[in-house]
């Protein structure tokens, strides 16, 4: 009798015996897709081992056999296996999430070859972690002509797909080669991959799903601002496309380059364990002169005037525009005010689904929750006390193209959000959030951030990583000159800036974070537990922590049970577990031995590793 070890996507540990019929024997392989009976529903399933023996009475049979050559190969399955043992999720889970949807549903695959395992060339393996500009494609334009004159293939990670976009037309055009563009939801998604899988080499560039990419001899892995949080994914499993990366290009014995203006703080901390190798491409341009503005220390006047440009800064861009120069505004919050709220019973109007503020956008004229697709029209009365006053206030960067609009009436002035591409010679004064970074063509004359002290006075122990990396990248912008309005002008941050060097940063972050044990010391695990009924939450939580802090084990520590940050999301309420350990390995085999145990009626529990 033959036995299948067969693994599903769904959030059950497995594998899971069937038998393999008479007629399937001798046609079967691992890494074969097939179908199955599982919990009396029809599902596609993957073969990750046959045997000829099992313990299971009363299996059942596989169904059907989806693949007559097997469709992933063992180095797939091995990066698959270390994901889900990594981010504790299932390996049919992991499997899943690296295929595209159609093969997930059971398409066929035209023509018979699986993906095809190839020796990698010994040879001393180059990881690099890469600080730099937009310069910084040069460097990689020179090491992927390097890795295609040695027909080994390319995957390029990119943090969006417009700069994915922009990346194919820059290396099609320098290399004059097919370029293939990889990402979930593309229309084209499917066959793409069999294109991909059927070239002895190429180059694919996509958004964080490309690292899956079926390359054969792959010899290079690039991925761009690295440091970004879009490579980390929302949905189980809570993968990181830069630890995927440096997974698959161990296994596979590929170069890595982690590229960036301003490197994460765990990728700095690789060069100094000598896992990455650090080099910094010179900026082109001339660094810009970097000035504080200390909110303390502003006059009476400028205080109770409670103006949101300081004298500084409105002097500051009076003088740009007076040269004729382009002025940019930056104020990470879209939309016109965070608040809207009853002048009179101070009841603020919040997100049926979520219980997030409503946004006001002045140019809609609606009030829109930024993390769902709820949006309404403003009341006009109140719908608490009946009052005919609703009353906006703080500031977003729609508010502050208002006010820029009465002190600069001669100004253009434009919102930048969405654009692809931008071009200064719209307006004089743009006014933008964070999306701005990823302009890195752009000069601008004069750069202002306003109310950066927001993001750094946040509960997160990752604060002053967020805010040094906008500021950082603000500085690839310009050439002459950023303001920075702060009640807190002696942070490390500034001290770093000030003498360019970004090491007098990311030394004194770790130097702390060793202290606090936080990460790249230590892991940080998640447990979140979600559910449309809030009184269930709670107890499922309750339940749960005091089972877990109740274990006396080494290989984790529970530290904390909070309410989700947002604490309720698209009707769901949340609460989360805080957990830190040492080895990520051993926590997760306590947790996958202990959650499976766990069972509660409308409540579903997650598991993320490394939040951000």
């Amino acid at each position: 009798m033959l036995y299948a070890k067969v693994v599903l996507g769904l959030p059950v540990e497995g594998p899971f015996d069937y038998i393999v019929p008479v007629e399937l024997q001798g046609k079967i392989s691992v890494g074969a897709r097939v179908w199955v009976n599982f919990r009396n529903k029809k599902s596609v399933g993957f073969v990750v081992g046959l045997s000829k023996e099992s313990n299971i009475k009363n299996l059942k049979e596989v169904t059907f056999l989806i693949d007559q050559t097997p469709l992933l190969n063992s180095k797939f399955l091995e990066l698959t296996k270390k994901l889900s043992d990594y981010y504790c999720c299932s390996w049919g889970e992991a499997i899943e999430t690296a295929l595209p949807v159609d093969l997930r549903k059971g398409k066929l695959v035209d023509g018979d070859s699986s993906i095809v395992t190839c020796s990698a060339p010994s040879g001393k393996i180059e990881t690099v972690l890469l600080e730099g500009g937009n310069n910084r494609w040069e460097f990689y334009l020179k090491r992927i002509r390097q890795t295609l004159e040695n027909k080994r293939s390319v995957i390029v990670l990119c943090s969006d797909i417009p700069a994915a976009q922009n990346a194919k037309a820059l290396i099609e055009k320098e290399l004059g080669r097919e370029v293939y563009l990889s990402f979930r939801k593309q229309k084209t998604e499917f066959a793409t991959w069999q294109k991909i899988r059927e070239n002895d080499f190429s180059v694919v560039l996509g958004t964080r799903s490309a690292i899956f990419s079926p390359v054969n001899n792959l010899g290079l892995i690039i991925v761009d601002r690295e440091e970004d949080s879009v490579y980390k994914q929302e949905q189980v499993p809570h993968y990181h496309a830069r630890q995927a990366a440096l997974m698959r290009a161990k296994l596979e014995n590929a170069d890595i380059i982690l590229g960036s203006f301003a490197p994460s703080v765990e990728s700095f901390y690789l060069t100094k364990t000598g896992e990455l190798e650090y080099r910094i491409v010179p900026r082109k341009s001339k660094y810009p002169q970097i000035q504080t503005v200390d909110m303390r220390k502003l006059s009476y006047a400028e205080r109770k005037n409670k103006a949101v440009f300081t004298r500084a800064v409105s002097d500051a861009v009076y003088n740009t525009l007076s040269q004729k120069g382009k002025v940019l505004l930056f104020l990470n919050r879209i939309g016109f005010a965070t608040c809207a709220a009853c002048h009179n019973c101070k009841a603020i109007l919040k997100c049926p689904r979520c219980d997030l503020n409503l946004i006001y956008h002045f140019d809609e004229q609606l009030l829109r929750c930024h993390h769902c697709s709820f949006k309404m029209v403003p009341p006009k009365i109140c719908p608490v006390c009946e009052s005919g006053y609703i009353k906006y206030s703080g500031l977003g960067t729609q508010k502050m193209e208002s006010e820029l609009a009465r002190m600069f009436p001669q100004a253009r002035i434009k919102i930048v959000e969405h654009e692809v591409n931008l071009d200064l010679a719209q307006a004089d004064i743009f006014v933008a959030a964070s999306s701005i970074i990823k302009h890195e063509e752009c000069d601008f004359d004069l750069v202002a951030a306003i109310d950066i002290d927001s993001a750094l006075n946040r509960l997160d122990w990752a604060a002053s990583e967020k805010v040094f990396t906008v500021l950082r990248g603000l500085t690839s912008l310009t050439s002459k000159k950023i303001i920075v309005q702060t009640s807190n002008p002696l942070h490390h941050i500034f001290y770093a800036l000030f003498r360019n060097d970004d090491t007098l940063f990311y030394t004194k972050e770790l130097r702390s974070r060793k202290q606090l044990r936080f990460p790249p010391y230590r892991h940080l695990i998640l447990v979140k537990i979600r559910g449309e009924d809030l009184e269930k939450v709670k107890k499922a939580s309750l339940d749960l922590f005091e089972k877990l802090k109740q274990e006396k084990t080494r290989s984790i520590k529970v530290l904390s049970l909070n309410p989700g940050q947002p604490a309720k999301l698209r009707n769901n309420y949340y609460y989360q577990v805080l957990a830190s350990c040492a080895d990520i390995l051993k926590a997760n085999k306590f947790l996958k031995s202990h959650l499976k145990e766990t069972r509660y009626s409308g409540i579903i529990v997650t598991v993320d590793v490394d939040p951000v």
